[in-house]
């Protein structure tokens, strides 16, 4: 599952796979430098969240209630 969720950022650059010349052929991930510019944004959107937390609180309480 891991390999196939992988793929798409494998071609995309943002990530690389290293596989080594044994039984069972155990894989590496890493990212590239592309993968490595990505970094920054997990941490962005928690803060986001944390900021806005109330607000997103209050809109699926409105929500609920229609």
């Amino acid at each position: 599952m891991l390999t196939r969720t992988l793929r798409g950022p494998e071609a995309d650059g943002i990530v690389r796979q290293e596989s080594f010349p044994v039984l069972p052929p155990p894989v590496e991930y890493s990212p590239t430098p592309l993968g490595d510019a990505l970094a920054p944004l997990p941490a962005e959107l928690c803060r986001w969240a944390g900021t806005h937390l109330d607000e997103v609180r209050a809109a699926r309480a409105g929500d609920a209630a229609r």
